[in-house]
Order: C-alpha cells, then structure tokens, then sequence
C-alpha cells in the first residue's frame, strides 16, 4: 500500500525538500501541496490523504487548529497529522497533543526521522522529536537540592501519582510510562517481559480509559499528571 501525503508549509524550499525525501520511498507519495493552513484543509478534506505533514505557523489557518480541524469529533474523516516545525515551544507541543496530532517532529531532526514519524503514524503509533521528549522529561526532575538542607529519606523518594492516575491499574500505569519515554510495543514487551500483542492490548485499553487518540495522547497526559519517573 502506497501511503498518500499531503505537505502543509508555507515555505516552498521546505515543502520540495519534503517531497524529494519522501517520494524516494517506495511506499510513500506526495499527493498534493499547501502554502497555507485554509488550502491544506481544503485539499485534506478533497484528497482524503492518509497522512498531513503540518507546519505550525502559517498564513490563514495555523497548524495547530488544522490539526484539531482535521482531526476532532466536527472531522468528517479524521485523518492522521504529523506536525513538523521550527518551533518546539512546550505550549506548541502540548496544544498539538491536545489537538490530536499522531507526532510532532523538529525540521532540524533529518530526513530519517521524517520518514519514520509518517509511518509511525500509519502504524497507529507516535513519534515525537527525542530532543522534546529529553526537554519534557529534564523538566520533571527535582530541583538539585542545597548542601545546608541534606535530603531525607521520604524527601527523595519518588512522590507516588495520585488523582486521574487511579483511572489506570498498576500494570497500565507502567505500560503509560514506558509510551511516555518514547518505547515501542516491542521494546515495552520486552522491558515488562510480555508479549507485543499484549503490550499492544494495554495500550489500546488506556486510550479508552483516557480518551485519547493515540500513544501521543497518553504521553501528554503522563507528563501532565507527572506520572513519568524524574530521569536522574
């Protein structure tokens, strides 16, 4: 099957890079253009392509509500869109998220990453930029503490998720860290000693459980519940 991708980006030396990266894959072809956020819609909701790749500023209709245009409940046909940006601002992430995007990917990253963050949105999985997904984890670590004010054993022990995490079992709850830090089923079967199928059941059962879209949607939401383990 040949996955069939629209460019959103209203600079056109991006959008012929693009083109020229993907189109030399054997099951992947450019189906149409946009310089503008209203003409991608347009095309999106004419072509029916499998895949958007979205800029986030541009004229007309930015990324970020294209996103949620494309792929909230008020879509038609949902379609899946990769957001690929300058601009790696936590509120640009989040938002995207939110808005249901399948991955948000850094310009900068390289063409490898671009390739792989459309499949992985073809695959049902998501694929987020590692240097954002570093950021958002360094900025869950503790503050280095002071050489007067020694910690505690209590106080440097990990603070326990309580709240909306009660929604999810033990076993869901570490399946939502491991998306959290990037892990494919594979690699999450591996580390909790399961099968991939059964990695991929659990994940499915935490979209609905969350109300999510996708793995995107439970990393967002395990590092906005501070479920994810400070890195150290």
């Amino acid at each position: 099957m040949t996955i069939r991708i629209l460019l959103a980006d209203d600079h056109s030396d991006v959008r012929s890079g693009f083109r020229l990266v993907l189109d030399s894959q054997p099951d992947m072809s450019v189906v149409g253009e946009a310089a503008d956020g209203a003409t991608a819609l347009d095309l999106a909701r004419r072509l029916e392509p499998d895949v958007v790749l979205a800029d986030i500023r541009m004229p007309r209709l930015d990324g970020l509500e294209l996103t949620r245009l494309l792929t909230g409940p008020e879509a038609a046909r949902p379609t899946r869109v990769v957001v690929v940006t300058t601009f790696d601002h936590d509120e640009y992430v989040h938002t995207a998220l939110r808005n249901g995007a399948c991955g948000f990917l850094l310009k900068r990253s390289g063409p490898a990453l671009l390739i792989e963050g459309v499949r992985a949105a073809m695959a049902g999985d998501a694929l987020i930029s590692p240097q954002i997904t570093v950021r958002l984890l360094d900025r869950l670590s503790p503050p280095p503490l002071s050489p007067a004010s020694p910690a505690s054993p209590a106080s440097a022990a990990p603070i326990a998720p309580t709240g909306p995490t009660a929604v999810l079992t033990d076993r869901e709850q570490d399946i939502a860290r491991l998306v959290a830090r990037g892990l494919t089923n594979a690699e999450i079967g591996a580390e909790l000693f399961i099968a991939p199928g059964t990695a991929k059941t659990h994940v499915a059962n935490i979209q609905a459980k969350l109300k999510v879209r996708n793995r995107v949607g439970i990393a967002a939401w395990a590092w906005e519940t501070n479920l994810v383990e400070p890195r150290v």
